[in-house]
């Protein structure tokens, strides 16, 4: 098995990779009464990385189904599905399709491409990196890749929130969003 070395660093081998949904994590965390962080991830993780021989030329097309979401409180999930915050019954999709790829040092580089959440399309930079490749015990190739970002839930249409009697929000509108993705070579 090869990879493509670009300015002496191991990247993927260039070929269409699947994103595998069982080994696939997009999480999130907020704020709650602006002090306890606040998890939730999508199980429902499916796309691809177009990966080509020039690594600024790849694509990234990513859907999670919103109807996932899982924060660890049934209560909570509920009211994260509901019209106030994620409206799954009017928006089941969110969507990630790059728009440009640019590669630094390392195994580094930046996917900047249109988010849309809620039914608004905002442009987004993931700090992507890619953690290596290896072959699995079937035969298959895999490719590991992680991804950070920050969103104001606000600019996505997503608006609910309480103000507390001390002052400030019980739910932040900065979004830290976390990505690891395990990807199999289809071609």
């Amino acid at each position: 098995m090869s990879a493509t070395d670009v300015t002496t660093h191991a990247l993927p081998t260039p070929g269409r990779w699947e994103i595998d949904p069982g080994h696939a994590d997009v999480a999130f965390t907020g704020r709650h009464f602006m002090v306890t962080k606040v998890r939730g991830r999508f199980t429902d993780v499916t796309g691809s990385l177009t990966v080509a021989e020039d690594i600024t030329q790849s694509q990234v097309d990513v859907v999670i189904g919103m109807a996932s979401v899982s924060s660890g409180s049934p209560d909570r999930d509920e009211h994260l599905r509901s019209a106030e915050l994620f409206d799954v019954e009017a928006f089941p999709r969110t969507t990630f399709r790059s728009t440009a790829v640019a590669w630094g040092e390392g195994r580094n580089g930046t996917v900047t491409g249109d988010l849309t959440i809620h039914g608004v399309t905002r442009s987004v930079d993931l700090a992507v990196r890619f953690e290596g490749q290896v072959r699995d015990p079937w035969g298959g190739v895999r490719a590991v890749f992680s991804a950070s970002t920050r969103v104001n839930r606000e600019d996505f249409g997503i608006t609910w929130n309480v103000v507390l009697e001390a002052g400030g929000l019980l739910v932040s509108k900065d979004i830290e969003i976390t990505i690891d993705v395990e990807t199999v070579l289809a071609s």
